[in-house]
């Protein structure tokens, strides 16, 4: 029989109230890349909604890791703000997981003021700046890196961390065929490929002990010609299973470089994101936008069908992402076998859905629309446009 979603799980050595994690979704709100009050209220604010979990991102772990210059990297200056983060969460009644790792080619090295990495040379048109090939040195360093965030994350008092494996970011990168082009131990063969992806998931395991939970969100594919496969894709997750350092795996998919529409579905806001760049840039997503924000209509547990040759591989547990809005989807996850549904547009646009759908039931329907103008805002304060959500009755900073 499966489970009811709104009913306590085990995550590793975590016990959630229910099976609902808010998604890692960049905040935009740490102008001087620490922890604000607005930050704060972010997180509280699903947490007082009713989820099991929420997931702070982006956390990278080094300055050069970052997509932006604004974000939290992790190092003891941002441990204080953390606590107050966590500590506010868990007085709502939630658990709360950082989301850690490198952005590699998706990293700005211009407003970082730091040198992005990746499998090769490569450029970055929003950056403007050429990422360095990573050398087993700066491998080795990343490896360092996240095993050091992940420690702070412990003492910052997190219940969990999730290691990003997904959308072209260091780890994923790494595994894509289409971007790795090396011919050397991490280069060729997928188990080559592989190697960073494993590589921090076990320096993360090791550096927490089991005293916290460790997920990883992981691509299921790319979305693009020669990018990551869903078979690739599972062969990955069954050595990751294998290796054992994860207590679960978050399924996600598409690329921040070339197809981020792949992971989002419903509206692409191409006259918004133009809106929020300067030219040429502006000019070039006015022209170009279309091919870049490719649309795919939205449904419904939209990812669901390629979770499930996921679920029928895997023995550990996972997390199904992509149009959870609603009782009925989330119970048909439960159904498929899966352990948690994660969330992120629909608490973004009403933060107390939770609450609602526990109330009230199968009756209750998002607010979200699907329209995606939620998306440019990661580049000023992210937010939904139409609710307005999650600043209702306070003002904005």
């Amino acid at each position: 029989m499966a489970p009811d979603v709104l009913s306590p799980a085990t995550l590793g050595p975590l016990k959630l109230r229910n099976r609902i994690i808010k998604a890692a979704t960049f905040e935009a709100r740490t102008p001087n890349a620490l922890v604000t009050d607005d930050l704060i209220d972010y997180h509280r604010q699903p947490a007082a909604g009713g989820v099991g979990m929420t997931t702070v991102a982006y956390c990278a772990v080094s300055p050069g890791g970052r997509t932006g210059g604004e974000q939290i990297w992790m190092r003891p200056e941002a441990v204080p703000g953390l606590r107050r983060l966590t500590e506010a969460v868990h007085a709502e009644g939630a658990a709360v997981s950082a989301q850690i790792g490198h952005a590699g080619p998706v990293a700005d090295a211009r407003s970082n003021k730091a040198t992005a990495l990746a499998p090769v040379r490569f450029f970055n048109p929003i950056a403007m700046r050429f990422a360095k090939k990573a050398t087993r040195d700066d491998i080795d360093e990343v490896l360092a890196a996240h095993a050091n965030a992940a420690r702070l994350a412990v003492d910052a008092g997190f219940d969990a961390v999730e290691i990003h494996l997904g959308h072209n970011y260091l780890g994923s990168a790494f595994r894509s065929p289409l971007i790795n082009r090396r011919d050397d131990e991490f280069g060729g063969s997928l188990e080559n490929r592989a190697k960073v992806a494993r590589g921090l998931v076990l320096a993360v395991r090791r550096a927490v002990k089991g005293q916290i939970a460790v997920t990883a969100k992981l691509n299921m594919a790319d979305g693009i010609r020669g990018g990551i496969t869903t078979d690739e894709a599972l062969t990955t997750a069954k050595w990751l299973e294998e290796d054992g350092g994860l207590d679960a795996i978050e399924l996600t998919a598409g690329s921040s470089l070339v197809n981020p529409m792949y992971l989002f579905r419903g509206d692409a806001p191409v006259k918004e994101f133009a809106g929020v760049f300067k030219p040429p840039l502006r000019w070039g997503m006015r022209l170009t936008g279309k091919k870049f924000l490719r649309e795919y209509p939205y449904r419904e547990a939209y990812l669901l069908r390629e979770a499930k040759l996921f679920r029928a591989e895997l023995k550990m547990p996972l997390i199904l992402l992509g149009g959870i809005t609603n009782r009925e989807t989330m119970d048909l996850a439960m159904s498929e076998g899966f352990q948690f549904v994660a969330m992120a547009r629909a608490l973004l646009a009403e933060p107390d859905l939770i609450n609602r759908i526990a109330a009230e039931g199968e009756q209750v329907r998002s607010a979200c629309t699907h329209c995606n103008r939620c998306m440019p805002t990661i580049y000023t304060r992210t937010r939904c446009v139409i609710t307005g959500a999650p600043d209702r009755g306070r003002p904005l900073q």
